[in-house]
């Protein structure tokens, strides 16, 4: 099968087209042959190597976290799917690599999609519905009426994130420019801040809860607008040690990450709030939860832009440079 592939890490590390071996299925696992795949941030972290602490690969290595296609094969455990079915999903961090023609993938990790998209809509879900919905359900416990913050609400997470909050009954403030208002507008958007020209945490106050998709400084000034007990929830700061000890990685990593987090630990108790490192973990379960609120017309897929196969490579790079307004998805079928 042809996979976009890395032989190392590295910021200059180039994509390439490889021949790979198709994978063999276990018994409770199906092959799939990919249609389509979306892109993350995760994708250009990993081909650079930044998240080598907590994620070890060997190469060469098949990139790309999530997926929809159609099933061709099924182990001889597997009773819940049958080949024909079309599927989405988000492979364990152990068995990434949607940037392919085919994956096997674990029946637990995947769902039918949802009848009322296409593939390419339905392969830009997985990894940023999942994320927020356990961000939002398993973490913050979002109810009506609270209010949330959500950073960078015309990007592939934001657009997917002020949709379930909005569903959850939250008022939803978050940041924007001025080619992306009209879209946050769209979704939901009780209150837009235009971030070049205004400071978030000059005009919020009183905030339950804040999901962050930026870290670095906006991540830091998020607990200015938090009230005593508020809650964070960042897929891109800085892991601590409670990520540490919850993901079992040892005392020497976790006393690692305690360090690397000791300014974000000092905000915590200067302004009484909690702060939460999320690593999503895959989810039939979940994604047909996700299918069935897409189907009944609550959320929709915002989709920026659509490249071909071939061009996996120049689609990380226009990710990677910040200005897609909703997800990024390559055709690969």
């Amino acid at each position: 099968m042809k996979a976009m592939i890395i032989e190392k890490y590295g910021k200059k590390t180039p994509l390439l087209i490889s021949e790979q071996p198709t994978p063999e299925i276990g018994a409770h696992d199906v092959l799939v042959e990919i249609h389509a795949a979306s892109l993350n941030p995760i994708d250009f972290k990993i081909k650079e190597g930044k998240v080598k602490l907590l994620l070890k690969y060997n190469f060469p290595l098949i990139l790309g976290n999530d997926f929809s296609g159609v099933i061709v094969k099924v182990g001889n455990r597997v009773q819940a799917f049958k080949p024909g079915d079309e599927v989405y999903g988000r492979p364990r961090k152990t068995r990434i690599g949607t940037l392919a023609e085919y994956i096997a993938i674990h029946e637990e990790d995947i769902s039918l999609k949802p009848n009322n998209l296409s593939l390419e809509e339905a392969a830009s879900l997985p990894l940023v519905g999942l994320t927020t919905y356990q961000a939002f359900t398993d973490i913050l416990n979002l109810q009506p009426g609270q209010k949330i913050l959500i950073h960078a609400g015309s990007g592939g997470v934001g657009t997917f994130a002020i949709q379930l909050a909005k569903l959850m009954g939250a008022y939803v403030a978050t940041t924007a420019s001025e080619k992306g208002y009209e879209l946050v507008q769209s979704l939901g958007a009780d209150q837009i801040i235009n971030y070049r020209k205004e400071n978030f945490e000059e005009i919020l106050t009183g905030y339950d809860a804040v999901y962050d998709t930026l870290g670095g400084a906006a991540l830091e000034k998020s607990f200015q607008i938090l009230k005593p007990h508020g809650q964070i929830v960042s897929i891109s700061g800085v892991p601590n040690a409670a990520f540490g000890r919850e993901q079992q990685l040892g005392w020497l990593k976790t006393a690692v990450l305690s360090i690397a987090s000791h300014k974000i630990t000092t905000l915590e108790k200067q302004y009484h709030a909690r702060y939460h490192y999320l690593f999503m973990k895959p989810s039939g379960t979940q994604l047909n939860i996700l299918k069935e609120y897409i189907e009944e017309g609550h959320i929709k897929p915002v989709i920026d832009k659509v490249f071909p196969f071939t061009d996996a490579a120049q689609a990380l790079h226009y990710l990677e440079g910040g200005s897609a307004k909703g997800k990024v998805v390559v055709r690969i079928k």
